[in-house]
């Protein structure tokens, strides 16, 4: 926000404009809390959360940090709500990163919206069919298929960096359960609040679990089926 004017008032005086010389610099504590204004500012201004898409009766502008989701019914209106946000920013001196803006149309028509582009302001947007937000990887299918077998694969990492500590003698089995539970379960289960699980997907889960307990406690008899 270089090469900006200000001014400052007190009670109900306030000052002439001067030149803003000295900007924060990344990693000051100040730095967030000033970005939040900013783009809380801008989002208000231009009002985005008006129209688009309605969810549980409310309209959806997403927005964590410096990572913001515009949901539209179309290409057009988010293309629209996009084109509104990015001016509100410019005009204080925030630019969007181009190379880590995408869009995504989820629809069960695959080729719906392939024959629209997203251009704004001379600078065009990847259409993708898959994106990482806030952790969780979405799918123009809304499947959450690829996001489980990402999940799985973390967890498979997690108990593999604390299988040295789950095989120390020290620990009893009570306190190897509420390691598993407190530190290689959260990496499979994070956002499983809004999954809705198939029945391969389920299986998918347990056969993790079962995997990681027998590596530690060894099979164990089914006292109803004896297997």
């Amino acid at each position: 926000m270089s090469a900006k004017h200000s001014r400052a008032r007190v009670g109900k005086n306030l000052s002439d404009m001067f030149l803003i010389r000295y900007v924060l610099k990344q990693g000051d504590a100040l730095s967030p809390l000033l970005f939040n204004f900013a783009l809380e500012y801008a989002i208000r201004r231009v009002q985005v959360n008006q129209d688009g898409l309605k969810l549980n009766g409310t309209h959806q502008l997403l927005a964590y940090a410096d990572d913001v989701n515009i949901l539209g019914g179309s290409v057009h209106d988010i293309k629209e709500k996009a084109e509104a946000l990015i001016l509100a920013n410019k005009e204080i001196g925030l630019e969007v990163n181009v190379d880590k803006t995408k869009y995504m149309v989820m629809s069960r028509d695959q080729n719906a919206g392939r024959s629209h582009d997203m251009t704004i302001d001379s600078r065009s947007f990847e259409r993708v069919e898959e994106f990482k937000y806030l952790g969780t990887t979405l799918t123009n299918k809304n499947s959450i298929q690829e996001e489980i077998k990402s999940r799985l694969k973390l967890g498979n990492a997690c108990y593999h960096s604390v299988q040295s500590l789950l095989s120390s003698s020290l620990l009893s089995k009570n306190l190897e359960i509420k390691i598993y539970r407190a530190i290689i379960l959260p990496f499979v289960l994070y956002g499983c609040e809004t999954w809705s699980l198939t029945l391969r997907e389920e299986r998918w889960l347990s056969v993790f679990e079962k995997r990681v307990l027998r590596r530690k406690f060894g099979p164990r008899k089914d006292e109803v089926t004896g297997e």
